[in-house]
């Protein structure tokens, strides 16, 4: 099973964040398959930088992301955007039957 989690990088007491899918049998910093984006929460207003097209690609293969990836990606408007097209879909397959 896939997961979108975070990948602690950085040095003690500055620490910052890959957000990456990986096996869900590896450990925390452990070989990772995809890189998708970065999160610094040491910033006052923390920094959040997610490609969009690969998480909603790894959405889609059924990855699923932690509580913390999730949060993330709801204030990078990514679920939202989802949510939107499977709207769009089944309003387009109502009209064409």
């Amino acid at each position: 099973m896939v997961k979108l989690r975070l990948r602690r990088m950085g040095a003690r007491n500055l620490p910052f964040y890959r957000i990456v899918a990986v096996d869900s049998r590896v450990k925390r910093d452990g070989k990772y398959i995809e890189c998708i984006g970065h999160y610094d929460p040491k910033p006052t207003p923390s920094i959040v930088t997610i490609e969009m097209d690969r998480a909603i690609y790894w959405l889609g293969v059924g990855a699923q992301p932690t509580d913390t990836v999730r949060s993330l990606l709801r204030k990078a408007g990514i679920l939202q955007k989802i949510h939107e097209t499977k709207i769009a879909d089944r309003k387009a397959e109502l009209e064409a039957e």
